[in-house]
């Protein structure tokens, strides 16, 4: 899935003006756009990819405009127009809307569970082994400003590190796919890794975790797929399609087997020939969605509001978590 990064949280507003895709004739209750544009992830397969294959978007079709590594830059190319929907931590989320971008929250996308987490890993021999040691050291991320960042400060928090000090633990921006490697030859001191790459880092041996997202909070859901409010009030036939057959996806992926899903994800990146390696896909364990169908709890961003403003990153009051998502629109769900 789409994995989160970060990238200036200024929205160019006129880009909303952006023509949201191919308009239909529809008749009563049909979609009003029938072709959603949208940022992939390569070698892995997302829910509305997932939707599609399965039968649940149709009339509405995808297209596809190129990869994002990056869940800020991905809602921010929903904000702009450049796509119809993207989806990024929800801390990310908050951080947008704080900046006045008219977006809405309608489904939950990925998360962390047993089987599917962040964990923060240092070498054997690395003389690390809690928060204070992290002081003066230097932490491996794939984007600042994102999930990685606002985990690692609150373990740095809860470990009791004043702001002082936890402004002395340097967050390094690397690749992913580096991340492994840059730990092993002494560049970064942690290496915040997950799926494939952590599960290949851990079989390689020679590293231990430090902590793990999931040991903070729990599993949770952690990130969400916004759309513009603009875009919801054109076209609230194809947003209730969209959202109903995402929620479906991410139910279907909640109750099949994880050789059925990995198969289907399989199929799906050998039937759209973009030369992609299918390694990943068959290492994945769960999407980490806490509620079923993606359903989003107001605590998903309660969490991030309460950081940002104990961070001084939003004012006090500034974002309501329960202005930030709707579930209206998902099956699963309730009016709100």
């Amino acid at each position: 899935m789409i994995k989160l990064r970060h990238v200036p949280l200024s929205v160019l507003l006129v880009g909303l003006l952006t023509a949201c895709g191919a308009r239909a004739a529809a008749g009563p209750g049909g979609p009003e756009t029938l072709e959603l544009r949208y940022q992939g992830s390569a070698g892995a397969v997302t829910f509305p990819e997932f939707a599609e294959e399965l039968g649940y978007l149709g009339p509405v079709k995808l297209k596809w405009i190129g990869n994002t590594i990056s869940g800020p830059q991905d809602i921010q190319a929903a904000a702009t127009g450049q796509t119809d929907f993207g989806g990024a931590f929800n801390g990310a989320i908050v951080k947008l809307a704080a900046a006045r971008a008219p977006i809405k929250a309608v489904i939950g996308y990925y998360g962390s569970d047993k089987d599917s987490y962040i964990g923060y890993f240092v070498a054997d021999g690395s003389p690390i082994r809690g928060p204070r040691d992290l002081v003066g050291k230097k932490i491996g991320v794939n984007t600042l400003g994102a999930h990685l960042e606002a985990v690692l400060k609150e373990y740095l928090k809860r470990g009791g590190l004043t702001p002082d000090e936890i402004k002395q633990v340097e967050l390094v921006v690397v690749p992913p796919v580096n991340t492994e490697q840059a730990l092993r030859q002494g560049r970064i001191d942690v290496a915040a890794l997950s799926g494939i790459l952590r599960d290949k880092a851990l079989l390689r041996g020679g590293i231990r975790p430090l902590f793990k997202d999931v040991d903070l909070f729990g599993p949770f859901t952690a990130g969400s797929v916004v759309l513009t409010e603009r875009f919801i009030e054109r076209n609230p036939n194809t947003t209730k399609k969209f959202v109903a057959a995402f929620a479906k996806a991410v139910e279907w992926t909640q109750t099949r087997s994880r050789e059925e899903v990995v198969a289907k994800a399989k199929e799906i990146i050998a039937k759209r020939k973009r030369n992609e390696d299918t390694t990943a896909v068959a290492f994945w364990k769960s999407s980490g969605v806490a509620n079923k169908g993606g359903v989003i709890d107001a605590g998903e961003f309660q969490t991030w509001v309460d950081w940002l403003e104990r961070e001084g990153e939003i004012k006090k009051g500034q974002v309501r978590a329960e202005d930030l998502f709707t579930n209206a629109y998902n099956p699963f769900g309730g009016t709100r």
